[in-house]
């Protein structure tokens, strides 16, 4: 592994209304433009239900625990969110390598990380990642 090493990419085919819902249950989110098409509608974004950031972002972490082998192995991540994704929508999530550190006797590795969906990046963000 070297700085540019790509990651593998990651898709999710489809982004589920009711997953949305329940995440939106799960989390006691009360903000309705994830459950409610007339608020999603009144808000100006359409007439799908908006997906909860933390869930996309939720999808480069499964990224990053699926290449490092474990969730401990994720000691740090930090996202920028773009744009919305909506029930209904693909999500490609990927990554690269910016750096590469020893600290304590485990390889420590910088990642460039992003998801998009309709051709636009939705989230871009940094991760680290500790790998034996």
């Amino acid at each position: 592994m070297t700085v540019g090493t790509q990651l593998p990419t990651r898709r999710i085919n489809e982004v589920s209304a009711e997953h949305i819902r329940q995440i939106a249950l799960v989390l006691r989110d009360p903000n309705p433009i994830h459950f409610d098409l007339d608020a999603v509608h009144t808000a100006g974004l359409g007439d799908r239900e908006v997906n909860q950031g933390g869930a996309t972002m939720a999808y480069v972490m499964d990224l990053l625990t699926e290449w490092a082998g474990s969730r401990a192995a994720l000691k740090r991540i930090s996202c920028s969110f773009r744009a919305n994704v909506f029930a209904g929508d693909e999500v490609l999530v990927g990554g690269a390598v910016s750096a590469i550190a020893e600290e304590d006797g485990a390889r420590l590795v910088e990642c460039e990380v992003w998801a998009e969906s309709g051709g636009r990046r939705v989230i871009t963000g940094t991760a680290t990642v500790a790998l034996g």
